[in-house]
Formats: structure tokens, C-alpha cells, sequence
């Protein structure tokens, strides 16, 4: 079964690719590689063994994405290409609506034209603002967003729930990630920021390596048990394998799911920090600065409905996700 992956060559896309083909789907990459480089192209080839149809187009192009659709007749959809950095989407919103709504409506009048039966979105637990209370459930308030990026995942998930009930015969699911970390063990794929990091690990991994001289740790006086805000990290892996397990359930159900994606425990800056130096043996130059705008103190998974729905679980411990992205920077140096 055909199974379009916009942003296929991205971070979490590279990695669902991987699981799409350990279960029998046929992933379409559609990525232009803004968040990514073509070699990790050649290297889901050298871990599956597949050649895997690969189109280097804007999915923002609605020309030449309705030729991928007229050509490949893709029955599920996986929407990962959006812009992601909370940081860059205050400074620069624009580049935000545009890509991650402007472009997904037009990837919608698609989904309608071409009858796709199936649609996973790529959501973010920065729908929930600061919660009320943690772990956070599916059902808590949808608050304000910190940045106009947690505000185009609110509103792309409202775009998508209105469209798909005019589409009585697809099924939607939202899958609200926490903090995907962690690499290909085989470390051949992973996360791959282009520029600086804006994201915990390949800051420490970059550091680690001696690219960047030193870690800054945005802001120690939250009120957490260590000053430091609190995240729930999940391995990449994981991640991509609730894509496969809902696609799953979306082909046998027509139904409107929410779902968070997270391990269920949360961990501060400075436990992964310290953890990655005794998982990998390493010494990190560390410093803690000023708190950075957008960041909610502490957030964590209530994932007690995914594990109902669609029988996920995390399989990879925190010490798995420090020695897999050390493995993968490693490999990237040399």
C-alpha cells in the first residue's frame, strides 16, 4: 500500500520511512530537502535494502505534487514537512503560516481531488500551551500557544478536523509528539539541524564533538526540581512506529483520532545533560543563561489512550536515545 510521507527525508520522517517498510507499506518521499541533505536519501537504501521513490519538490508546489498523486495514487498520507523551530517561528511567523497552513490547505484540496483514504498529521504537545496540570491528557484545554509555531499546529489540527468531516469515508489522526530525540542505531540517520541547533540533543552532541564550544541551558529557576524545564523524550523510533501502528487502525476505522506520543515521564535539561556524560563517558562544557522565550516550564505525556487505541509503547530508554544520537554525530564528523 502506497503511503505519501511529505518531509520523508526530515528527522522523524527518515525514521518512519524505515518502519513504513519493515511493515509492508511502500513509502513516497516528497521533501526538498530544506531540512535535510540528499545523502540520508542513500542511506534509508543502505538500511532497508528498497529503493524508495523520491521526489524533490516543495510540497507547497500543488502543481507538481498533484503529479506525484496522479502518478503514485497513494492510498495514506503522512504530513511531516512544516517548519518547526519555536525560537525562529516568533522572529519570523510569516515563513510559519505560510508553510505549515497556507501550503497544508492546498495539500488538502488534493487529499479531496485524489480520494486519499487516510490522513496522519504531524502535531506537537505545543497545542497545550503551559497545561494546567501534568502529565497532560488529549482532553486538556487547548490554551494559548507560546509561539505562532505551536499556533499553526493548533490551527492546522482544526483546518484538518473540519475537512475530514465533510469526508465521511477517510480517517485522521493528530499525533501530538513531545520530544523526539535519538537516532538510527545503525547510525546512518538522524536528526540533522541545518544552521544552529535549536533542539537539546544535537546542541549536546555538537558540543560533545567540539563544533560548538559550549551548551547553554536556558534558564535554572523554574520551578522544577532543579531550576531546569522538564520535557518527556521519546526515541525517534518509537515515534515512527505510532505512525505505523495508526495508520493501521486508520485503514480498518473512519474515525477523528487524537493521540499523544510520549513516554509518560518527564526528565530536566540537566538530568539529560548529566545522563548523556555518563552514558557516552564524555565531559560536557556547559552554562546556564537567560530562560527562552516560548519555553513552557515543564510538559508531559499522558499516554494512556495511544496504548488503548492502537497498542504503543515505548521500547527505547533515555540511555538508548544518549548513545544513539552520539553514534549518529559520530558518524556524521567522520
Amino acid at each position: 500500500m502506497k503511503i505519501l510521507v511529505t518531509g520523508g527525508a526530515g528527522f522523524i520522517g527518515s525514521h518512519t520511512v524505515v518502519e513504513l517498510i519493515k511493515n509492508k507499506f511502500q513509502p513516497i518521499i516528497v521533501d526538498d530537502l530544506r531540512n535535510s541533505k540528499s545523502f540520508i536519501i542513500d542511506n534509508l537504501y543502505k538500511i532497508t535494502g528498497k529503493k524508495i521513490p523520491y521526489y524533490a519538490i516543495d510540497f507547497g508546489d500543488t502543481l507538481k505534487l498533484s503529479e506525484v498523486f496522479k502518478k503514485e495514487e497513494p492510498r495514506g498520507i503522512i504530513h511531516f514537512a512544516a517548519d518547526k523551530a519555536v525560537n525562529e517561528s516568533i522572529n519570523n511567523p510569516l515563513k510559519y503560516y505560510n508553510n505549515n497552513l497556507c501550503n497544508l490547505v492546498n495539500l488538502l484540496s488534493l487529499v479531496d481531488k485524489f480520494k486519499v483514504q487516510s490522513f496522519v498529521f504531524s502535531s506537537s504537545c505545543t497545542v497545550y500551551g503551559v497545561p494546567n496540570s501534568v502529565p497532560v491528557k488529549e482532553n486538556a484545554k487547548i490554551k494559548e500557544a507560546s509561539s505562532p509555531y505551536g499556533f499553526t499546529k493548533q490551527v492546522g489540527e482544526k483546518i484538518l478536523s473540519d475537512f475530514f468531516k465533510t469526508l465521511p469515508n477517510s480517517s485522521l489522526a493528530h499525533l501530538r509528539y513531545f520530544n523526539p530525540i535519538g537516532a538510527h542505531p545503525s547510525g546512518l540517520i538522524g536528526e540533522l539541524p541545518i544552521g544552529l541547533p535549536s533542539n537539546l540533543i544535537p546542541f549536546i552532541t555538537q558540543t560533545a564533538i567540539g563544533k560548538r564550544e559550549c551548551l547553554t541551558i536556558h534558564g535554572n529557576d523554574y520551578n522544577t526540581l532543579d531550576g531546569t524545564c522538564i520535557r518527556d523524550y521519546i526515541h525517534v523510533i518509537d515515534l515512527a512506529n505510532a505512525h505505523v501502528l495508526t495508520l493501521n487502525h486508520l485503514f480498518n476505522t473512519a474515525e477523528n483520532l487524537i493521540l499523544n506520543v510520549g513516554t509518560g515521564n518527564g526528565a530536566s535539561v540537566l538530568k539529560v545533560v548529566n545522563r548523556f556524560q555518563e552514558v557516552n563517558n564524555i565531559k560536557l562544557n556547559y552554562k546556564f543563561g537567560p530562560r527562552r522565550p516560548g519555553d513552557v516550564p515543564a510538559i508531559y505525556a499522558d499516554n494512556s489512550l495511544i496504548r488503548e487505541k492502537i497498542n504503543w509503547s515505548a521500547k527505547f530508554t533515555l540511555d538508548d536515545c544518549l548513545e544513539h544520537s552520539w553514534k549518529w554525530e559520530n558518524n556524521l564528523s567522520h
